[in-house]
């Protein structure tokens, strides 16, 4: 499973690459294909997948996919939004629409898991590892019991934990990693969580983004962004007073 591709494509490849990846029964992916340099390639590449990829959408997706329709969601400002709607054909339209919000698989091992990209109840909630025990308890209170694995995205940092006997993951960031360098991903098997972290090129995955770009300011967005990438403590400072601390 992977999450949050923000339209990456060779951080995309490099992972899909992956030996244990390309194996998989499923990849699932939970949200924000989009919001990057190459939204439309990345979906492309993923809608490419068939039958071997199961795409929720995140809320990077769902605000591209409004914007693309003349729908103000208060990012007239952000540059990168604003282009990347307008990269949004009738194709790429209609399979954003036709993404689930999230999913519930059974998975062999751990029974029914909830597939989504923040939390259950809103796409772009924050949740983190160190949340307190009464978020958890507001996140997850119209969640079936018999679900009992949830799988996110949305903050970019990979991680497992417990939450009054329910198991949360997050793979982490395949475009846009927090915390560490390398591109992140997680495997469901027989039971177990495995994390895996594609080591990326970061002279060479500037070089390639901008090539497969034509946003005008690809250049210093990726140098800033993809060569810099921000730190768990930069991360979680950020994201912490969306977390109701």
């Amino acid at each position: 499973m992977i999450s949050d591709v923000h339209g990456v494509l060779p951080a995309l490849e490099a992972v899909l690459a992956e030996p244990v990846v390309a194996r998989a029964d499923l990849v699932v992916v939970t949200g924000d294909h989009t919001w990057g340099p190459q939204p439309a390639e990345v979906l492309d590449r993923l809608r490419g997948l068939g039958a071997g990829v199961l795409l929720v959408r995140g809320n990077a997706d769902r605000e591209l996919l409004q914007m693309s329709r003349g729908i103000n969601v208060g990012l007239a400002d952000d540059p990168l939004s604003v282009w990347g709607a307008g990269q949004m054909t009738a194709a790429h339209q209609e399979l954003l629409d036709a993404m689930p919000e999230q999913v519930t698989l059974e998975i062999e091992g751990f029974g029914l898991v909830r597939f989504c990209h923040a939390t259950p109840r809103d796409d772009q909630e924050v949740v983190l590892v160190d949340s307190r025990l009464e978020r958890w308890a507001e996140v997850f209170a119209d969640l079936p019991d018999d679900v009992r694995t949830v799988v996110c995205g949305h903050t970019h940092m990979p991680y497992l934990r417990l939450v009054d006997r329910r198991l949360v993951v997050n793979p982490g960031s395949v475009g846009l990693p927090y915390g560490h360098e390398g591109a992140s991903w997680a495997v469901l098997s027989g039971g177990q969580v495995t994390f895996g972290r594609t080591a990326l090129d970061h002279d060479q995955l500037v070089r390639d983004v901008v090539a497969g770009s034509s946003w005008p300011e690809v250049a210093a967005w990726a140098e800033e962004t993809l060569r810099r990438p921000a730190g768990d403590v930069e991360a979680l400072t950020t994201f912490g007073p969306r977390d109701g601390r």
